[in-house]
This record gives C-alpha cells, structure tokens and sequence, in this order.
C-alpha cells in the first residue's frame, strides 16, 4: 500500500497546531504496518535550518496558477524511515508566518493542491492513496476528479480527507478561484464548491474525495448537526456512509514522563506521587508562584480562543481563584484571552501564572508538574492535551464535546473507575462545579486522587489501534491484489 500525505504542516518541521502532529506521527505507525508512506508539505521560511541542510534537490518544474507560470522545487528528506518532500517556491511560502500574511491564502494553496499532483509523476510516485488533510488541500481530490483522473498516471489513486477542525473551510469568491483554478463554472453549483455565494476548498474535498474522516467518533456525530456543522451538516450527512470518526493518537515516545528530558524528575505510574511534587516545586519556583505543595495546581497548554471555552473561564475566575488553587497558562492567540490572563496574573499575584509564547520545553513541565488540566472547550474535534495530561498523570478536568467525550470518563468514586472530571452543558458555573470537584478530591480524598491519576496514566493514548482503522480504510478503496 502506497500512501502520500499532503497537508499544510508536520512536526518537526512546522506547527502552530495539532494537525502538524498527527501528520508528524500517523506515518510512523502506518509504516510500522507495512505500508510505504510519503509526506509532502511546503517548505516554509520557519523550517529549521538543520533540515533544510540534509535535504536534497530532486527537480523543479513549473504550474500554471491562473496568469501566473510559477516555479516549484521538490526537496526530499527522509526521517524515522519516513520521506518527506517539500514543495519549494518562495514568492508563496518565504513569509514571516506560516498562516495569514500577504493576503493570498487561496493562492498560495491552489498552487500546492496543483504542485502536488504534478508533482508525483516526476518524483516516480504513484500512490494507491493520497491522504488530504484540512481545508489546505481541499483542492486536490477535486483536481484529481474534474482535471487529472483521466491521465494514465492517475488511474486507479484514491483520496481521503481528513477533517481537523471544520470551522476552518478556506472560502474565498469564485471568481478568485476559477482564476485560479479553471474549473469551469460548472463547479461552482450549490453540490460542487459554492457556499454561500463563494467557494469553499474544505467543501472541494468533502465533495470530491473518496472517503472522508475526522478525528474522533464523537465530532463525527456532531458535525452532522446544525450546532456544531459550520453550515455544511447537509452534506456531511448526505456522505455520511463515507464519513469515520478515528480518534487521534499521542506520540508515546516524546511524551513519556519516564523518559521526558525536560521534566527536572521523571516518573511513571508507580513513583509519580514523589517527583511530580518536585516538579510541581520546580514549575512554582520558575514562574513566581507560591512554592505550596498543598494547594492543586491546575494548567492550561491552549491557544488562546474562544472554541478552548475561555468566555467560561473569564465569567467565573474569581470563584475559580477563591477555591484556593494555582493556575499556569500558556497559549498564544486572541488579545482578550491575552490581556485576561496577564491582568489575572497581576491580580492574582502569586497564584497566576501567565505565558503567552510558544514553548515546548515549557509545555511539558507544565504537564509534569500539574496536579489537574483544564479544557473547557465550546467545541473539540478531538484534542491531544487531555491525552498528553493523562500520560503525565495531570487529571484533566473537560467539557463532554469531540474527542474530550471520547478520551476523559468521568471518575467515578464508587466504582473508582474513569480518569478525570467532566461537564455537559457549555456554561460557566457548570465548569466550576467540576473543577469544585476535582479540588475537593484533591484536598480531602488522597486515595481516591491517587486512583484517578493510575487510571489515566495507565491508559493507550498510542497511534496503534487508529493507525490500523486508517489502514483499513485505505484498503477498502484499494484492495491488495
């Protein structure tokens, strides 16, 4: 089975988000299973230097954008048995950020939908799947159906599309778009790419593509709602025999609190009570909080929007605060977000901590050191933080929405089953009751909190059972021989 990735970022070359990720370790299991897989991303002014120095040149060739003839490199580099390209151009992706600048975004993507196919016959290629992930490349199973299918090279490639986050649909006007593209206006029917009177790439791939996915069985339920659909719940549930919900996976390897080099003590689900408390210390010392092993600290690893469910936060952190707990912050994003938490951490002197940058050595002392995870997400496809929390026994206290529901069962002090603390209703005094009970767990039932944390951290959090759900897809559209 031959399977290409194409997707708009991958760790460790780029990520503003957990898309980048799952394209970072998704191949890495799906190799492990005997498939050949290949990763093709742009290559951006923020990919490291030290990658760019053990890449090698295979061609360069040029695509017809519109009026525009624009040239595209093909680097490769091969990392953890895995080849990844890169599509080189730098009038599109030499930018200060990866995202959002210059005004061009559909541009910028139609070309790398195009760069991709035809880029496959050159690099001697042929795919039996090409996986399409996000609005980014929403372009290409269109492409492949209306313009490339018909060459003798693209007979018998299949597409999957993977949606991470429906709320981001890359919509532009149709004129731009068949100026690109040259579609035909018949493309632009209310079944094919118009959406309200424009054009929407994530709506090219939930229409063209073969098979859809997204990234959790829960969010493939709600999207088909009104609710949580983003105005495309009709035709997800026009294709919904063709739409699986596969949950993320976590990559076990880097995040391992046994192994963890940037925990100042590592521990598993045995020694944690001792090291998690001298890493608790450490993270109190490093950011001005008060250095108190009793009080619950509670951390929150975000970008910083309104979908992560901070309006709730924002409506109740006074009484949030007077329970007594310490809360670390880190997260980039809105300004409101930003100025809410800097303004908590000088009123809360001591108690709050805000950071508002990206950083990973940070990110994880901050699941090594809390006591509990707070994600009150309005809406969560699947969500990766609850899961790293749970691997570092940080019990995570999270709203029922997407993968949140799937991944985080409620404890259960009877039974002394489930592994954190969860709300339903998307409401603020409905978060602070579950984080209420988190607390007194916490303070008055030692036993009951140690149980919780072995539960989480004795869970599979691996790519391993989802990896062979996406294997069997693929070949449901691609039988072996």
């Amino acid at each position: 089975m031959k399977i290409l990735f194409a997707a708009s970022e991958c760790v460790p070359f780029v990520k503003t988000g957990g898309l980048a990720d799952v394209v970072g370790a998704l191949p890495k299991q799906l190799k492990k299973l005997g498939a050949e897989v290949r990763v093709i991303l742009p290559l951006y002014r923020d990919v490291n230097v030290k990658f760019r120095s053990q890449m090698e040149h295979v061609t360069y060739f040029y695509v017809n954008l519109g009026w525009r003839r624009q040239y595209c490199g093909i680097e490769m580099l091969k990392q953890d048995g895995v080849t990844f390209y890169f599509i080189d151009n730098e009038f599109y992706y030499n930018r200060p950020a990866v995202y959002g600048w210059g005004g061009d975004e559909g541009e910028r993507f139609a070309f790398f939908d195009k760069a991709v196919l035809e880029a496959l016959p050159l690099i001697d290629f042929k795919p039996d799947i090409i996986h399409c992930h996000d609005w980014q490349t929403g372009l290409i199973p269109m492409l492949l159906k209306r313009q490339y299918g018909a060459l003798p090279f693209f007979q018998g490639v299949h597409t999957v599309f993977t949606i991470h986050n429906l709320q981001y649909q890359g919509v532009f006007g149709m004129d731009y778009v068949e100026d690109l593209m040259g579609f035909g206006w018949d493309a632009y029917t209310s079944d094919k790419l118009e959406f309200f009177g424009a054009a929407s790439f994530m709506k090219g791939g939930l229409v063209y593509a073969d098979e859809l996915t997204t990234v959790s069985p829960t969010y493939a339920n709600e999207i088909q709602t009104a609710y949580y659909g983003e105005r495309l719940n009709g035709l997800l549930r026009a294709r919904k025999d063709n739409l699986t919900g596969i949950l993320n996976g976590i990559d076990v390897e880097d995040y391992n609190p046994a192994k963890d080099e940037f925990l100042p003590e590592t521990y598993n689900s045995v020694s944690f009570s001792k090291h998690k408390a001298a890493n608790k210390a450490d993270l109190q010392r490093s950011l001005g909080l008060e250095e108190r092993p009793d009080v619950p600290l509670i951390g929150m690893v975000s970008r910083l929007s309104s979908q992560k469910g901070l309006d709730l936060v924002e409506r109740v952190l006074p009484e949030i605060m007077n329970l007594d707990v310490q809360l670390v912050v880190l997260g980039m994003g809105e300004e409101k977000y930003v100025n809410l938490f800097n303004w908590a951490a000088h009123r809360y002197e001591g108690k709050v901590a805000a950071r508002n940058q990206m950083d990973n050595a940070l990110a994880h002392r901050i699941y090594g050191a809390c006591d509990a995870f707070l994600m009150p997400s309005a809406f969560e496809p699947c969500g990766l933080s609850q899961m790293i929390a749970l691997r570092y026994g940080t019990v995570p206290i999270v709203r029922e929405t997407g993968g949140l529901k799937d991944t985080v069962q409620a404890f259960n002090h009877l039974s002394g089953e489930g592994v954190g603390y969860t709300f339903y209703s998307y409401n603020a005094h409905d978060m602070l009751d579950a984080v209420r009970r988190a607390v007194e767990c916490y303070r008055e039932e030692p036993k009951a909190w140690r149980k919780v944390i072995q539960n989480g951290m004795r869970g599979d959090y691996s790519w391993g059972s989802s990896a062979k759900k996406y294997m069997e897809l693929y070949e449901k559209l691609s039988p072996a021989e």
